[in-house]
């Protein structure tokens, strides 16, 4: 993966009156351009579980993970010799603009327009659509079948608008606060299905021992972007270091590297049933 590397440049002079002069190094002029809530250190928001993306349900013990991955170069990047750290913060109160005890937030966030209202948002650094999580054996072929079923979503996601707006089933929608309880829900059979974005219901479908599948997938055309305060000064220097990530190839080699195991599919294999 690639890192930046501190230069120091001493320049001895001939003369025995001048002391030595040394050019700032890259780290430190990126660090001019970038105030971390901490000193020396990136503090990250995040909503937590979030296999794949974040491996760990604690905060202090996150092994990995495709979003901490991106948290961590950016952090090296940025100069900040400590490193990461790790805060989880309620999803509900991250796109209300609620949740500021964070420099960025990477939390499987959909940039969207009514969001922008109250959040800062970074350049996008991944595209997702809207994935069909069910108990294995159920079927969903097409849009007629999806009105049919009792839907969870977690709130205040996109998932949840695209069941009310686009799907809109003849049973009201039901609304969890967390992801963990749609899916307790769904196993409890107090639910036919889950609408989350694609990437997130694979990652919970192969876990060991999962009784759910992923059937199907609505397109929508999403893409997820950090969540900044709003009028972060810091933005500017972060989507210039996400820019040269995804450019060098960093962000899809942590994509290999975390995503893909994780899924245990390709996300673009799954059937996609048209709304129209």
């Amino acid at each position: 993966m690639p890192k930046l590397t501190k230069l120091l440049i001493v320049l001895i002079l001939a003369s025995a009156a001048c002391s030595p002069a040394e050019e700032a190094t890259p780290s430190q002029e990126q660090n001019d351009r970038f105030t971390p809530l901490e000193a020396g250190v990136l503090t990250v928001g995040t909503n937590l579980p979030a296999p794949g993306f974040w491996n760990g349900d604690d905060p202090s013990a996150i092994e990995g993970g495709f979003e901490f991955g991106i948290a961590e170069e950016l952090a090296e990047r940025l100069g900040l010799e400590d490193g990461v750290k790790v805060v989880n913060v309620s999803f509900d109160a991250l796109v209300a603009g609620q949740a500021k005890n964070f420099d960025v937030a990477f939390s499987q966030v959909t940039i969207t327009e009514d969001r922008a209202k109250v959040v800062d948002f970074t350049v996008p650094y991944f595209n997702s659509d809207q994935g069909i999580m069910v108990r294995k054996g159920t079927k969903v072929p097409d849009l007629a079948a999806a009105k049919n079923l009792q839907w969870g979503v977690q709130a205040s996601t996109t998932g949840q608008a695209f069941v009310d707006e686009q799907i809109a089933p003849v049973k009201e929608t039901r609304v969890y606060s967390e992801t963990t309880q749609a899916f307790t829900a769904l196993q409890a059979n107090q639910i036919d299905a889950v609408l989350l974005d694609t990437a997130i219901v694979l990652g919970q479908a192969s876990q060991p021992n999962s009784p759910f599948e992923v059937v199907g997938q609505f397109r929508s055309g999403e893409s997820y972007g950090g969540v900044l305060p709003k009028g972060s000064g810091n933005r500017s220097e972060i989507d210039r270091h996400l820019e040269e990530m995804r450019d060098d190839g960093t962000i899809s080699e942590l994509g290999d590297r975390y995503l893909k195991p994780e899924f245990g599919e390709d996300p673009a294999k799954v059937p996609y049933i048209e709304i129209n």
